[in-house]
């Protein structure tokens, strides 16, 4: 198994790491360890992209794990992150509904042998969904309006997934 690959299992490893830490602090104003650990995980996500493309390396593996490597640890925080009353369900309701449906695009264009990695779109709407956590964690003013710019990202990024895969979806 290549390094970039480890990396994106070490985020799946990370999330129960992250949710005991949030766990303990919960009712701490800024929950540190929590965020530490969040931030190294996602820091995961763009070091195993980095590597694959700089080295030539990337895997179908990659490309479904990855991906989901992300949605994993991104529900795993915003879901805390309504426990705690730090945002609003709906929010977080936008959002894994849009990665699920992206899964299930995904999925469906495997069952033809094509695989389809992650747009630009995607990468810049998983990056702030990343920091809008980030920020939740910390208790950092005007993290409500890094959530509102990410859940408009996340319905884009939807919306060029489906567009860019309308023929595979006419098809079933």
């Amino acid at each position: 198994m290549n390094t970039p690959n480890k990396l994106t299992l070490l985020r799946f490893i990370l999330v129960p790491f992250f949710l005991i830490a949030a766990y303990y602090e919960k009712n701490n104003n800024v929950m540190m360890m929590s965020t530490i650990i969040f931030a190294v995980a996602s820091f995961t996500d763009f070091l195993d992209g980095y590597l694959a493309r700089k080295h030539d390396i990337v895997t179908d593996f990659g490309k479904f794990m990855d991906p989901l490597a992300d949605k994993v640890l991104v529900a795993a925080a915003l879901l805390f992150l309504i426990q705690v009353q730090r945002v609003e369900a709906w929010l977080v309701v936008v959002i894994i509904t849009r990665e699920y449906a992206i899964s299930i695009i995904r999925a469906m264009a495997a069952t033809n042998g094509k695989v389809i990695a992650a747009s630009g779109g995607g990468k810049i709407k998983t990056v702030t969904q990343m920091l809008a956590i980030l920020m939740l964690l910390m208790n950092i003013p005007f993290a409500d309006i890094m959530m509102y710019i990410c859940v408009g990202l996340t319905l884009y990024s939807g919306v060029e997934y489906i567009w860019k895969n309308k023929e595979l979806i006419a098809e079933r």
